[in-house]
């Protein structure tokens, strides 16, 4: 099962969802998918949706899952990572009104260098992400709120 994660707040995601649509109805997603939408409004045939859920049917679906999909929030990308679960993450982006800026992809882009997920700057890039995620080996996070600070600083220091 893939468990895609579009986070808690008032944004929509509606891009990455019709591109897992797509990837499903073409071949390349044949797992289950199960999607925890928060507040985006999206209908599927393909995908089982739900909207807010609980801490701990959040648990579950992740314990559950093959791997993860996530939009770029660092509370979804960290709950993943810190599953020890495989995760791409693609950024909301402000030129598609899915954001007030453009900071998840400088988020993603910050754990993708670090090893610890497989970050797409785009939902074009998603398929190949998908096709990758079987040999990907994620560096293993452990947390450490020194760890985090200096992910924080890094990621302040480049904005």
């Amino acid at each position: 099962m893939i468990l895609v994660l579009l986070g808690t707040q008032n944004n929509s995601f509606h891009r990455l969802l019709e591109e897992i649509e797509r990837l499903i109805e073409i071949g390349i997603i044949k797992e289950e998918v199960i999607v925890q939408a928060g507040y985006t409004q999206y209908t599927s045939k393909n995908m089982k949706m739900l909207g807010l859920i609980s801490k701990q049917e959040l648990e579950n679906l992740q314990n559950e899952a093959n791997f993860m999909i996530t939009h770029g929030g660092v509370g979804s990308i960290l709950l993943s990572i810190t599953k020890n679960k495989k995760v791409i993450a693609v950024p909301r982006l402000h030129q598609y009104n899915e954001h007030v800026n453009n900071h998840q992809k400088d988020i993603v882009e910050l754990f993708n260098q670090k090893g610890y997920i497989i970050g797409v700057k785009g939902v074009e890039e998603l398929e190949q992400a998908i096709t990758q995620i079987g040999n990907f080996q994620p560096k293993k996070y452990e947390q450490n709120h020194d760890k985090m600070l200096k992910i924080i600083e890094d990621f302040i220091e480049t904005c």
